[in-house]
């Protein structure tokens, strides 16, 4: 027995033994679990996400606030990154010790960690020791609201430009008092200007002091921006409800509907004012007709239903037996809608805010008419001068020589493709078309003189033999074209500083390029004026357009004066095919598409008189762009319609705006 004593106190003094051994490594060597690991000392960071461990790893959007808080307002600068971090999903917590590391994966589930405090890289661990924090899109949007305090503030501007458009895109309440703290601290102009905007916008949406939304709504009432639009809207937005007796005094109401008028139907109001199903007459006839039994309903007979108040009688007789299901009848709608006033009612409970964005929107709505007019003016005095361009050839070679020629359209044509074919030979688009444009013209004067040359000098006084020539001429240059380009459209680029456009407002733009044709139209106008009225050949030519017999009687040469006549008007075609082919596709067709406008420009304004051609471009280019924006959805209609106004008006001025005295008025 002693024996055995002995040997158990061996036993116990070896466990006491090993016991204090290991309780002496935990103590005092560190963890072997995860020998890659370095160790890390608790940083400022470390220690607020492992006070809100529960919270972070709990990844609850109703209980997840106090944590991002803890975070954003610890005034750490590893705050933002540990923000950023954990709503990328990069963040991950250590089984092995619970500490929270950025993680990035660097081999077959290996992990490189990342210490939020020091930045530094402090180790890898297999997947098997780290446990991902995964928020939800709840959360990752509240953490993107408490970045936003960071990146309103950081000092590079493209970060903070950045984040103005993230609010721009996804403002909320939230965000109000971080971008008006921002506000003071910014020292960059623009940025300032444009926080000061957006702090205005996010007021009237959210703001929560009605004098402040107020001010804000008045602030903006000149702006003519659709964010602006798009912000007042939901002030305004109403929904119908019904109410027992009077509206009370408490509810904003926008209007008092009467049921049965165009904005409320009896059938809308019963609906809001609930109760049994209502029965329309159809089916109340036709349940009649499903319960006729020996030529009666309910006990009534069938020749008594004519009378609509039997009719009632009987479906009500079925109702109580059980037959037909209970159905409202247009008696049970009268009594359910007396004594019940239904009205619109703002979703907007503050009269004063809903005042101040009507008000606001009003304004609003009728500066927007008056640029809406304004800038289909500017698109019809742009159109304008691509129909001027188009027919001041036509204006001489029509209106001077009383040439139809339909091959005017393939003129253009030949312009344009002289302009594409050299931007092919000089990459430079800005020089290319500086070289396009007196290229053209030569190209195209050229064959004018050839045209008049082989063909138009043995037709004149012979219009239609000279319409029909000309008009195959037409399909013959087409199908040239086609042959040499193809079908495909080719395009003629232009140069950049003609790539933009002019934005006046949000409403008003113009492209870069339509000014350059209005100002190339003005030059070709000068141009014109100037051969025309400072030249021995515009001298030649008024002589030979006044009185071709006694021009000649003086010594001067009519089919000299007709082929350069004729060759000038071809030119100033071609420069107008470059001009058109900088916004438009070049193809065959494209000289199809101007040679009616160009013709009716001529015939309004007035043959043979440039400032009459200048008065039909414009009243064309106003009308066809007027009647688009009273019916923009179809082009078509609003050819026809301008065609016939302009059958209306020559009945009434058959000469044109401008008359011209002489050969071209039939003197």
């Amino acid at each position: 027995m002693g024996t055995n004593v002995k040997r158990a106190l061996i036993v116990v003094l070896a466990l006491l033994c090993l016991t204090s051994q290991i309780v002496a490594q935990d103590a005092g060597e560190p963890e072997t679990g995860t020998p890659d690991v370095a160790a890390v000392e608790l940083g400022p960071i470390q220690k607020i996400l492992q006070e809100n461990s529960e919270l972070i790893l709990e990844s609850s959007r109703r209980t997840i606030q106090p944590a991002i808080d803890a975070v954003a307002n610890s005034g750490l600068e590893a705050a933002p990154s540990v923000l950023s971090t954990w709503a990328a999903r990069e963040m991950y917590q250590r089984l092995s010790d619970g500490l929270f590391f950025a993680a990035e994966e660097t081999g077959d589930d290996i992990f490189t960690l990342t210490d939020f405090d020091t930045g530094e890289t402090v180790g890898e661990v297999s997947d098997d020791d780290l446990d991902q924090v995964k928020p939800n899109s709840g959360i990752r949007g509240l953490i993107a609201t408490a970045l936003v305090r960071f990146q309103l503030n950081d000092p590079d501007p493209d970060t903070r430009r950045e984040a103005l458009q993230s609010l721009e895109r996804n403002a909320n309440a939230d965000l109000l008092e971080p971008l008006r703290e921002s506000i003071v601290l910014e020292d960059d102009p623009e940025i300032k200007a444009r926080k000061e905007r957006l702090e205005k916008l996010i007021t009237i949406s959210y703001g929560s002091d009605p004098e402040v939304r107020i001010a804000a709504i008045e602030a903006m009432s000149g702006d003519l921006g659709v964010d602006v639009r798009a912000a007042l809207n939901p002030l305004l937005t109403t929904r119908l409800r019904a109410f027992e007796g009077a509206v009370p005094e408490s509810a904003n109401v926008a209007e008092i509907l009467r049921p049965g008028s165009e904005e409320l139907s009896r059938e809308e109001a019963y609906a809001l004012v609930g109760g049994e199903p209502l029965l329309t007459d159809a089916q109340l006839r036709g349940a009649l007709a499903d319960n006729i039994v020996d030529g009666a309903v309910a006990g009534i007979p069938v020749a008594a239903l004519s009378d609509p108040a039997r009719r009632v009688d009987a479906y009500e007789a079925l109702e109580d037996a059980g037959a037909v299901p209970q159905g409202a009848t247009q008696a049970d709608v009268d009594a359910a809608l007396e004594g019940v006033t239904f009205a619109a009612v703002f979703d907007q409970p503050n009269p004063a805010i809903t005042e101040a964005a009507q008000e606001a929107l009003t304004g609003i709505e009728t500066r927007v008419g008056f640029f809406q007019i304004f800038d289909v003016s500017l698109d019809a005095l742009s159109l304008a001068s691509i129909y001027f361009l188009a027919a001041i050839g036509l204006a001489i070679t029509f209106g001077v020589m009383g040439v139809i020629n339909m091959a005017h359209g393939e003129f253009i044509m030949m312009g344009a493709y002289t302009g594409y074919v050299v931007q092919q030979v000089i990459p430079n688009h800005t020089a290319s078309i500086l070289v396009a444009i007196p290229l053209a013209f030569a190209v195209t004067f050229a064959a004018g003189v050839l045209l008049e040359r082989l063909v138009i000098r043995w037709l004149y006084n012979r219009p239609l033999e000279t319409l029909l020539a000309t008009f195959g001429i037409s399909i013959a240059l087409q199908q040239l074209a086609k042959n040499i380009f193809g079908t495909q459209a080719r395009p003629l680029t232009s140069p950049d500083w003609l790539g933009g456009a002019v934005v006046i407002n949000d409403v008003v733009s113009i492209a870069t390029v339509r000014i350059g044709i209005f100002v190339l139209a003005l030059v070709f106008l000068g141009v014109f004026l100037f051969i025309m009225k400072r030249t021995r050949l515009g001298l030649e030519t008024r002589a030979v357009t006044q009185n071709p017999g006694m021009a000649g009687a003086m010594g001067i040469n009519p089919g000299r004066v007709n082929m350069l006549t004729f060759g000038l008007g071809s030119g100033i075609a071609g420069i107008a095919g470059v001009a058109i082919g900088l916004y438009a596709q070049v193809t065959s067709e494209l000289g199809q598409a101007y040679i009616v406008q160009s013709f009716m420009t001529v015939v309004v304004g007035g043959v043979g008189n440039i400032w009459g051609t200048l008065l039909g471009a414009g009243l064309i280019g106003i009308l066809q762009k007027g009647i688009e924006w009273f019916n923009p959805s179809n082009t078509l209609a609003a050819q026809t319609y301008m065609i016939i106004f302009i059958i209306i008006f020559i009945q009434f001025r058959p000469r044109g705006i401008i008359a011209l005295k002489g050969r071209a008025a039939g003197d």
